[in-house]
């Protein structure tokens, strides 16, 4: 591999961390929403770059709504088998919790609808008069606080840093590449002009 082509996927790496750290910039008030990560690695094809969801808790806000739910550690809710770490749920017109999109909390007997009387617990337990009707699977270690959002995993100032090092990197990587090409050139002719 050549000068050319490490400098070509210098500016690739560069391109994808700005990708990210853009999308993160405007996820930033995005409740539920989980930062993304690029992590480089140099192999002999070059640099790889790789992107992983941080696993970062969120920062919680107190809505007071019932339904609003955040998970404590890890985990997420299933909503029509999408899997999300947004818990802004209300009931629907059949009386089960819905996402603002209108696709259903599901839990592990199906569907979780309410009433005026159900309560969700720390453990997951959906209660009505006093009995488990239905459950939200959490893993070992995660609870729920109803009343509660998640908010974003990231934070404007460090994205928008991430931005700036990543414009800096492809431009390094550009020039660096505009001058191996410069002493190619040159290199080429001064061969013709010692012929």
């Amino acid at each position: 591999m050549d000068g050319i082509d490490w400098m070509a996927g210098a500016m690739r790496a560069a391109r994808m961390r700005l990708d990210v750290a853009a999308h993160n910039l405007a996820n930033v008030s995005t409740d539920g929403f989980r930062k993304a990560q690029t992590e480089a690695s140099l192999t002999s094809r070059g640099i790889v770059i790789t992107v992983r969801t941080a696993p970062s808790q969120g920062a919680l806000r107190h809505t007071g709504a019932p339904f609003d739910l955040a998970i404590v550690g890890g985990g997420t809710f299933d909503v029509g088998g999408r899997q999300t770490r947004l818990g802004s749920f209300t009931p629907d017109r059949d009386g089960y919790l819905a996402d603002a999109k209108g696709r259903r909390l599901l839990g592990t007997h199906g569907a979780v609808h309410v009433d005026g009387q159900t309560t969700i617990a720390a453990d997951g337990s959906v209660r009505r008069d006093g009995r488990e009707v239905n459950r939200l699977p959490l893993p070992s270690g995660s609870s729920l606080r109803s009343g509660f959002l998640e908010g974003a995993n990231t934070d404007a100032i460090s994205e928008m840093i991430e931005v700036l090092g990543a414009q800096r990197a492809f431009e390094t990587a550009q020039k660096t590449m505009l001058a191996i090409d410069d002493v190619r050139e040159r290199s080429v002719g001064d061969v013709e002009r010692l012929k």
